[in-house]
């Protein structure tokens, strides 16, 4: 006789916390472990449902009366990049991209240091040492890999500067940015724009249907940019859906916007693991 066992991951709840998107509001997470032989089948499923890694953990917010943060994704074969978008690819022609196995430097840290303390100085991540950027990319027991974008030297030598970074799973259906942080004095570059640009060429190439993006937050100056992105999914109410129109999807809070956790971890879709002989 042969069976299948499923994945069973004991899910726990933050405690409540500043909202970093949203001024006044407090977030809180429903998360996971994500470790031993069974991980990457735990992230490939999760991440269907809207949850998102951090190292060796997987999350989604579960906001006591608050449901504004919202899983998005792009349908690659569907995606037309807009008129500035693709002005951008034309202005960064010239980055040459190099995909690494998920290993730390000093030159990403550096950049890493200059890139929170121009845009996030006052974020959660503002006290990182290089020690904790390590474990954030470093550890990861899924497939991940680094990906760099360097640019010419300035002064017209051979050495290339370290523009960008991008930490991202490879996921079965597309590629998770799990973070991604840029030159802050090439802000004129869009090189942000241009990461999530590459990462869907990257995908259309490998034949891979989705590239995700991380939450979009309605309301949010820090996560609107996403909705610029056509061809661009959300999941909410338990399925994802096409954005609409972004002006559609409000923010506001009320207590009965987020069901109760143990209802949310009921119709979390778990993973089989390999057939058993019993």
């Amino acid at each position: 006789m042969r069976h299948t066992l499923p994945i069973a991951p004991q899910f726990y709840v933050t405690a409540p916390q500043p909202c970093p998107y949203l001024e006044g509001r407090m977030e809180r997470k429903l998360f996971t472990a994500l470790q031993g032989e069974f991980a990457d089948k735990l992230n490939n499923s999760l991440s269907k449902q809207g949850f998102r890694r951090s190292q060796n953990v997987l999350y989604r917010p579960s906001c006591a009366d608050c449901s504004a943060c919202m899983s998005a994704r792009i349908r690659v074969n569907d995606f037309e990049p807009s008129r500035s978008q693709r002005k951008t690819m034309r202005r960064n022609a010239g980055l040459l991209r190099q995909a690494t196995s998920p290993w730390a430097t000093e030159e990403q840290y550096r950049l890493f240091r200059r890139y929170l303390e121009s845009r996030h100085a006052d974020g959660g991540m503002a006290d990182m040492d290089i020690f904790e950027f390590a474990a954030m990319i470093e550890e990861t027991p899924v497939r991940s890999r680094v990906i760099e974008y360097t640019s010419p030297s300035p002064e017209g030598g051979r050495q290339r500067d370290l523009s960008a970074v991008c930490l991202t799973d490879v996921l079965e259906d597309g590629l998770s940015m799990v973070y991604s942080f840029y030159d802050p004095d090439l802000q004129n570059s869009s090189l942000g724009t241009h990461v999530i640009l590459d990462h869907i060429a990257i995908a259309r190439e490998a034949g891979l249907p989705y590239i995700y993006l991380g939450y979009w937050v309605p309301g949010s100056p820090k996560m609107g940019y996403k909705a610029n992105f056509s061809a661009l999914e959300i999941y909410k109410g338990g399925r994802w859906q096409d954005i609409g129109d972004p002006m559609d999807h409000r923010s506001e809070t009320h207590p009965l916007s987020v069901d109760p956790i143990a209802e949310q971890v009921a119709r979390i879709t778990l993973p089989d693991s390999r057939p058993a002989k019993g």
